[in-house]
């Protein structure tokens, strides 16, 4: 990924928080008839110096085939996005540009279909995305979940590399990032408003006075 250094994300545990906030992810495989992408849930797990995504895929997807002859793959995490207009600088000759959040992991992948292997991983994605369904899950049938576990083949990835990229704005003035903070903000769209809410989580923008702000 194209990182210029105003954009580049250091920090490995903010770049981890970014993928566990956004785990609906992309992973991407090459084939030998090119570029194979599937979009998919993951969990993100922390093994002794080891980041660790895991997930699965439908049976009669044949990601898991080629994850199977290429191990290599990446897996991209992408966040709030926004276009951003030249309005919002104290320039006129300025360019719109488009500020965004991404991780891409790269690494390699085991595959599995093994029972056992299959509900140690749903024990980890369940409670991720609906704790609440862990319950109803132990409660159906043996022969349905045992049908369901047989159309689903699991991967887990250890990741090898991860660039980060967080692109909003640092290469502006403070001022102006806080104009485009209070452009964004009123968005109904949560990916736009998302953008501001994440510039000032990266400390972005003039830091208001709050005593100011109650007074």
């Amino acid at each position: 990924m194209y990182i210029p250094e105003y954009f580049r994300v250091e920090d490995r545990a903010t770049a981890v928080a970014f993928m566990r906030a956004h785990p609906f992810a992309i992973l991407v495989s090459t084939t030998n008839e090119g570029p194979f992408a599937t979009h998919i849930p993951v969990v993100i797990r922390e093994a002794q110096d080891h980041l660790l995504i895991r997930g699965h895929v439908a049976k009669a997807n044949p990601h898991w085939r080629y994850l199977q002859d290429q191990p290599a793959c990446l897996m991209v995490f992408h966040g709030p996005h926004a276009y951003i207009s030249p309005a919002n600088y104290n320039t006129r000759e300025v360019v719109p540009t488009w500020n965004y959040g991404a991780v891409h992991a790269y690494g390699n992948a085991r595959t599995y279909s093994a029972a056992d292997e299959l509900l140690n991983m749903l024990h980890d994605l369940i409670p991720t995305f609906e704790a609440a369904y862990g319950e109803q899950w132990e409660s159906l049938s043996e022969a349905y979940r045992t049908r369901m576990l047989g159309h689903i083949v699991g991967f887990e990835i250890v990741v090898s590399k991860l660039e980060a990229k967080f692109k909003l704005s640092q290469n502006r003035s403070k001022e102006e990032q806080q104009t485009i903070i209070e452009s964004l903000c009123p968005a109904s769209d949560t990916a736009i408003s998302g953008t501001a809410r994440l510039m000032r989580e990266q400390g972005l923008g003039i830091k208001l006075d709050t005593k100011k702000e109650r007074s």
